[in-house]
């Protein structure tokens, strides 16, 4: 398996200041790399502690990238519905090229309904409009004289620079969390498939199902390729030297986490789409009792996570684990304990 880092800000000016967390992220992140880490990885929110701090992974990533050599840059992700495509490929390319191809893409299709307004996007429609825009995406990457013609979206002749330094094109993840027709999607178009959040224990039997079928479409249509579809997952980390420590100091940075995720989700409540099926199961998710959450998160001493992680790659079927170590705003002496701890004490337990 694949491990990296996720980085999703909960928090604002009244606990630390940007230029705080981004000094505490930059460090962490090259110590990623020097500990083996695979990824390091950025999502993109607004207007909202709930990852406002993460405005632009990619200059998050572009600075990152000139810090290291070897571990690799992922938007977790970048959401398509509020670019132009135009913008997205040029300025994805110019990070691959910068950093001599390390960047991995990862494209979302977004889901709160603040940020759509804001932006004067329909919601409703977005399903639409996101794989219009991945699709002229891959286009404006790889043919020269891209024509478009959509009802979000119109050009003639465009020729996109920079060229990516990956070829035919970084590596394109989709982002899903509830939908099926996004795994399927996914599939189809032979993307990696990035999971953002961990299914709760009721439904996992169903991501489970949504997984496997993911790989059965991408084996029917890009099989005969040679590539392989991943799978790969982003969620909380909170470890401690046993499980009694690793949730005693899970606590409060747990109840930090459902205020800020809570609050900017409940503007799904009211939500009604065929777009966005289930997802109002996001908003109950953050309404439990913190012990009934901690079971979303992989919390614990060392044997319980590796047993957790083995779990997730046995019956998930997720090649790779992005860590969100920033969840409920810690400081940085303990998100480095967090990521020591796990390469130094939980790497070594789990079977090959």
């Amino acid at each position: 398996m694949k491990f990296g880092i996720s980085w999703m800000p909960d928090c604002g000016p009244e606990v630390r200041s940007a230029t705080a967390y981004f000094d505490d992220v930059m460090r962490l992140s090259v110590l990623a790399e020097e500990l083996g880490f695979d990824y390091i990885k950025m999502t993109e929110h607004y207007l909202h502690a709930a990852g406002g701090y993460c405005p632009s992974p990619l200059a998050l990533l572009a600075a990152v990238g000139a810090k290291t050599q070897r571990i690799r840059l992922m938007t977790g992700g970048i959401q398509a519905s509020f670019h132009h495509p135009i913008q997205l490929a040029a300025q994805t390319a110019q990070v691959d090229a910068m950093t001599h191809g390390r960047l991995d893409v990862g494209l979302a299709r977004a889901f709160l309904p603040y940020e759509f307004e804001a932006f004067g996007v329909d919601m409703h429609k977005s399903r639409d409009r996101f794989r219009a825009t991945v699709d002229t995406v891959v286009r404006l990457w790889t043919e020269k004289g891209v024509t478009a013609d959509t009802p979000y979206f119109s050009f003639k002749d465009a020729t996109s620079f920079p060229e990516p330094f990956q070829q035919p094109h970084p590596p394109v993840w989709i982002c899903a969390l509830m939908s099926e027709s996004s795994f399927r999607w996914a599939g189809e178009q032979g993307f990696n498939l990035l999971m953002t959040a961990s299914p709760r224990p009721e439904v996992i039997d169903i991501a489970a199902k949504h997984v496997n079928m993911y790989r059965e479409v991408f084996d029917k249509h890009h099989g005969s390729s040679g590539r392989q579809p991943e799978v790969a997952l982003s969620l909380p980390l909170m470890a401690g030297e046993t499980d009694a420590e690793a949730l005693e100091l899970a606590r409060p940075k747990l109840q930090r986490y459902l205020e800020v995720w809570g609050d900017a989700a409940k503007s799904l409540a009211e939500v009604s789409s065929p777009d966005y099926a289930g997802y109002q199961g996001v908003v109950k998710g953050f309404d439990a009792e913190i012990d009934q959450v901690a079971k979303q998160t992989v919390l614990g001493g060392p044997e319980t996570i590796a047993a957790r992680v083995e779990d997730l790659r046995d019956g998930l079927g997720v090649d790779t684990i992005l860590w969100i170590v920033d969840g409920g705003s810690p400081d940085y002496a303990d998100m480095e304990r967090t990521v020591r701890l796990f390469t130094d004490k939980v790497l070594p337990k789990l079977s090959d």
